[in-house]
């Protein structure tokens, strides 16, 4: 251990105190490592901030559908749904009413807001007080006497504002407008993910750490040629073949000690300015980004201990002899025997798996990881192969091609290690594409809306006419058309009715839209039959018995109950699915037939059809329901709807893809010039001897193409492999969305395009004739 320690220490030391190629190196496989580490803390990070994120979001909790409210007191404060988008943003609005002194704040506010005043978060009041948010405005025109602090907001992107109100305590319902004594879920409702979102946690995960890993165990490599031709001067001195090797651990050492410096601060500069962006609508403060004490750990050993061991397992194929280093004789063919096991260990780990669906339980965490990574660690143990066997079959050319090829078999593990980042990363997106294009059936459902007749629904309230509002609404610029009914509900007794039939109320055109009439006129009742689930509307439906519209539940006595007499004329229809994709039940009452003490009960409901060609129409709907009133909610529809936390999920996907890209570009960049630089006196040479310029850019070109269009390929194959496993093992019929994966191998060949782009001018300045001066 002694002797272990004293060469490790002197690779160390030849790391930094060697002369500029020995710092040059050590510089290049830190900024390579620190990229990586980088990554690492953050991801160490994501769970403490996705909790912190969780955590403020359940303290800022005040409507949670419970319909448990309290009594109204000196310490109760009236909260109201006032919830808005804007273009495609979501923005989360309170109204409040303080109804005592003590009435509880909400988090990160200082004081009420009074009527004709809000409180807005940062960012909503950037947004408002841009050129672009003028229509906002128009929707949110009270005074800003506020900002919101961080314990009140998920994110330093989140959209929120708080706004005061007078006169909404009347319209308590426990659901759009409710009464509270403090804020925070109590009994917070949590429910564990099925066995597939666990899975897709999972390969997410692996997924995109495994390109990480590579790039770091490629990165302890950066200059080994040039390195192992300077340590054969230390056989001259004495040193054997294993102490020559020790020290070359310690050189590599070094420089991942330093990448680990490099990483820490590019992770704290990356930290902050996390703060300042949005990806995906997700966003943090730099504060929740704090790595995990025993995974930072973790990271802080594992790194340098690889360094130490991917150097060793490296030079194990390289005869370091006082004259030189044997590297430029013909190597020996690789084998692919062996090769095939890693991917061939994770698909049998992965087998027994296969079919189990959400039906058999858990999947195995520990086999998941196992077989995803021996399948991903599979790509760069057979890269190396492919390229190898493909270059040593490639012919004659043009000049610039023959220069590529030629260096691509004198070192086509050079090449490979260039590219085994790109090829793991494509074939886990290629599988995770595959596997959430699945299930995502799963977990997105057909809402059933008619989109081609309407694209929004207003629901009004707060005592606000609905004739008032859909008038208002035609008026509105670029509303093609209005459908507007109201709703309720009647019973057979005024409390607790054992009997309950729903209500539809409005003209003769919206109610054919809920029902096949054969005649209709302002005055007539209408008792739907044969609809599914309604089984009390036959016995509620007898001309001339009393029935309560709007009754009261569970003792909550409100007076506001109106009877209402079947009549003698009533008829009986057949349902159809409405606009909303639901067949009603229950009765359908034109306007004149209702008791005008029973319409303030009602829910009035607008279906909105927009012109396409008027730019933010929604918008301008949205403006006017803000204007009818604060109890007046826009929706918009969609075709499906999705699993929230499938989306969740999804999202965190495109978070890490993102910084996985980045991290693969800036990899590659600095993989690249490292390369050049190896090449430095060999490219002079060329120049010397009067070789082109552009020759030799278009052969650097090509060295990257061809290991890189291999690259690609094997990690296409493995990419289906894997995803079609996934897909057996979630019992889903195995489908190739072919335009994601072309997608996703055309993502990495631009990054890799632009990384060459990048490296051009670099390139041309060493392609100089002086670049053979020595000292």
């Amino acid at each position: 251990m002694n002797q272990w320690g004293r060469d490790l220490a002197l690779g160390f030391r030849f790391a930094f105190a060697g002369g500029r190629e020995g710092w040059t190196r050590a510089l290049l496989t830190a900024v390579g490592v620190g990229l990586g580490v980088a990554l690492l803390l953050l991801t160490t990070a994501i769970p403490n901030a996705l909790a912190a994120r969780d955590d403020r979001a359940n303290d800022r909790t005040d409507i949670t559908y419970s319909g448990q409210v309290p009594a109204k007191a000196d310490d109760t404060l009236v909260v109201a749904d006032a919830d808005t988008d804007f273009r495609g943003a979501d923005i989360r609005g309170r109204t409040l009413e303080p109804e005592g002194p003590r009435a509880p704040l909400p988090p990160g506010v200082d004081s009420f807001p009074a009527v004709g005043e809000m409180v807005v978060s940062p960012a909503l009041k950037r947004l408002l007080e841009s050129d672009g948010g003028a229509l906002l405005r128009e929707r949110l025109p009270d005074r800003i006497v506020g900002t919101i602090g961080d314990s009140g907001l998920v994110g330093s992107a989140d959209l929120t504002f708080y706004r005061g109100g007078q006169g909404i305590g009347q319209y308590v319902d426990g659901a759009q407008v409710t009464r509270i004594d403090r804020y925070g879920d109590p009994d917070p409702y949590e429910t564990d993910m099925d066995p597939v979102l666990v899975l897709l946690v999972l390969v997410v995960f692996v997924a995109l750490l495994m390109p990480v890993a590579v790039f770091i165990a490629a990165a302890v490599r950066f200059g080994g040629e040039r390195r192992d031709r300077r340590l054969a001067a230390l056989r001259l001195v004495g040193s054997d073949g294993r102490m020559t090797r020790r020290i070359a651990a310690g050189e590599a050492l070094a420089g991942a000690l330093l990448g680990l410096v490099l990483g820490t601060v590019f992770f704290l500069i990356g930290r902050q300015i996390a703060g300042s962006v949005e990806v995906f609508r997700f966003s943090v403060f730099p504060a929740d980004l704090n790595p995990s004490p025993a995974l930072a750990l973790l990271v802080a050993v594992l790194v340098p201990a690889a360094a130490v061991l991917v150097t060793l397992l490296a030079l194990r194929g390289v005869v370091i002899e006082p004259l030189g280093v044997v590297r430029t004789a013909k190597p020996t063919r690789r084998r692919l025997w062996w090769r095939l096991l890693l991917p061939l260990g994770g698909l049998a780990m992965l087998y027994p798996m296969i079919g189990q669906g959400n039906d058999d339980g858990e999947f195995n965490q520990y086999l998941v990881i196992g077989g995803v990574m021996l399948l991903l660690v599979g790509v760069t143990a057979l890269l190396p192969w492919v390229v190898e066997t493909v270059v040593a079959r490639l012919g004659g050319g043009g000049v610039a091609w023959q220069l590529a090829v030629r260096r691509l078999q004198l070192s086509s593990g050079t090449a490979a290690r260039l590219v085994n980042g790109v090829a793991v990363a494509v074939a886990g997106a290629i599988a995770l594409q595959m596997l959430f294009a699945g299930v995502e059936k799963d977990y997105t459902k057909d809402t059933g809306y008619d989109l081609t007749t309407a694209q929004m629904e207003v629901t009004t309230g707060g005592g606000v006419e609905l004739a008032h509002a859909t008038e208002q609404l035609r008026r509105t610029e670029g509303v093609r058309q209005v459908v507007s009914h109201s709703e309720g509900y009647l019973g057979d007794t005024r409390l607790d009715p054992a009997r309950t039939s729903e209500v539809t109320v409005g003209g003769c055109a919206a109610l054919r839209e809920v029902a096949d009439l054969p005649t209709c006129r302002d005055g007539d009742v209408f008792a739907v039959r044969d609809a599914e689930w309604d089984t009390d509307t036959p016995q509620l439906a007898r001309p001339g018995t009393t029935l309560y519209l709007d009754p009261s539940y569970e003792g909550d006595v409100r007076g506001r109950e109106v009877a209402w007499k079947v009549p003698e004329g009533i008829r009986k229809v057949a349902t159809h699915k409405d606009l909303s994709g639901r067949e009603r039940g229950g009765f359908l009452i034109t306007p004149k037939a209702l008791p005008e003490a029973a319409r303030p009960a009602m829910t009035g409901r607008a279906y909105i059809g927009l012109d396409a060609s008027v730019p933010d129409a929604r918008e301008r709907v949205r403006n006017t329901a803000a204007a009818l009133g604060p109890l007046v909610l826009p929706h918009d529809w969609s075709a499906t709807q999705s699993n929230e936390r499938y989306d969740s999920i999804r999202t965190g996907l495109f978070v890490g893809a993102v910084c996985v890209l980045l991290l693969i570009g800036s990899s590659l960049l600095v993989s690249q010039l490292e390369q050049l630089r190896e090449r430095k006196k060999l490219l002079s040479a060329l120049v010397a001897f009067g070789t082109r310029r552009r020759t030799l850019s278009l052969s650097v070109l090509w060295q990257t193409a061809i290991p890189v269009a291999l690259g690609l390929l094997l990690a296409s194959a493995v990419g289906l492999t894997l995803g079609a496993v996934l897909l057996r093992m979630t019992d889903t019929k195995v489908r190739v969305d072919w335009a994601s994966l072309l997608s996703m191998t055309g993502a990495a060949a631009v990054v890799v395009l632009a990384v060459t782009l990048l490296s051009l001018p670099p390139l041309l300045r060493l392609m100089r004739p002086d670049g053979l001066r020595t000292e």
